[in-house]
């Protein structure tokens, strides 16, 4: 008895030595979690200072873009004939040399832009959507990287370049497929021909310009689109092919679903650069200030046509005119972007 009296320590004395270790752990984990949560590092200060700035800059310039394109276009506007309303209705030749009463307008710069760059989208998305899966579950592993390549490379190309080969080649080479054409389709509007229409030896029209740009806004989507349809999740391909899918099933039914957000957000980039393209078009579209709708017909996009009067820039009011079509050129991708987000968005 007296011994254990001796090492065994009063029930009080034990209960607090019990409970002392516990009260410290708790408060040093609360202090760690106090101190993680509230208390930041100074590389995560830099790191969220230079993130907030870089999206703080690029807004602003934006907003200074659209600023200056309306504080340019304004003047211009006032002394048009047809005011605001002129500015959107009125087709024919621009007359910009009586500065006080001006006429000018972009029906036929916005149908010959839009017509041009779907017919550009047309051809670019299904070849890019091909290249994309080819290289995404087709091809040889040490073919992908290649193969992926040399279709990047075509990014790389100068629009000039571009500009040239539709130009002096492929304009010259699809004379006699635009004939034939027209011989059995001519009677429909999209391929008829007009007196003052660029002739087929040439094939400067919409339909060359289109394919031109199809090549050039190709590597834009077919990147963005493989870049999406790798991440597909291998667990969904393993359960379809666990099911007994065919290799067209899997993708199918489980690649395309998940990428297709992404699809559709290359076209939109590749759109966007169709949209303000200029040399290339500048070089194989034949200007024309007519718009009839007709892929065999010259045309003049919002571009081309701020291109071709760079002389008159000198004056401030003239210049304001086209600066008023650039204007509409800067709010026309604002619309493809946001259509482009709502799509992906649902998807």
């Amino acid at each position: 008895m007296a011994d254990n009296n001796l090492t065994t320590a009063p029930p009080n004395e034990q209960t607090e030595a019990a409970s002392r270790p516990a009260s410290s752990a708790g408060s040093s984990e609360a202090a760690i979690v106090k101190s993680g949560s509230g208390v930041k590092r100074p590389g995560d200060r830099i790191f969220e200072f230079l993130s907030t700035a870089s999206a703080t800059l690029i807004t602003v310039m934006i907003a200074a873009i659209a600023a200056f394109l309306i504080w340019r276009a304004v003047p211009a506007l006032n002394v048009n004939e047809g005011g605001f309303l002129g500015f959107f209705t009125y087709g024919q030749r621009w007359e910009t040399n009586n500065t006080d009463a001006m006429q000018f307008g972009i029906p036929t710069m916005f149908g010959s832009t839009v017509l041009i760059s779907v017919v550009a989208l047309l051809i670019a998305m299904p070849v890019a959507l091909g290249i994309a899966i080819f290289l995404s579950n087709y091809a040889p592993a040490r073919a992908v990287k290649p193969l992926g390549f040399l279709v990047d490379m075509l990014a790389a190309v100068p629009s000039i370049v571009y500009g040239l080969w539709g130009w002096q080649v492929l304009g010259p080479a699809l004379s006699g497929f635009y004939k034939w054409i027209h011989s059995w389709a001519g009677g429909f509007f999209l391929f008829t021909t007009y007196d003052n229409s660029p002739s087929f030896e040439t094939g400067r029209n919409i339909f060359t310009g289109g394919i031109v740009l199809a090549v050039m806004i190709l590597p834009i989507i077919a990147a963005t689109a493989r870049e999406v349809f790798v991440q597909t999740p291998p667990g969904q391909i393993e359960s379809a092919l666990a099911l007994g899918a065919t290799r067209w099933e899997v993708i199918r039914m489980t690649v395309l679903p998940f990428g297709m957000s992404g699809y559709i957000a290359g076209s939109m980039l590749g759109l966007g650069r169709a949209l303000g393209e200029t040399m290339a078009l500048y070089m194989v579209v034949s200007p024309l200030i007519d718009f009839r709708f007709s892929l065999f017909d010259g045309g003049t996009t919002f571009a081309t046509a701020i291109a071709l009067a760079a002389s008159e820039f000198g004056n401030e009011m003239r210049a304001g005119a086209y600066i008023a079509a650039g204007l509409m050129l800067f709010l026309l991708t604002f619309v493809v972007n946001a259509i482009a987000r709502s799509i992906v968005k649902k998807k």
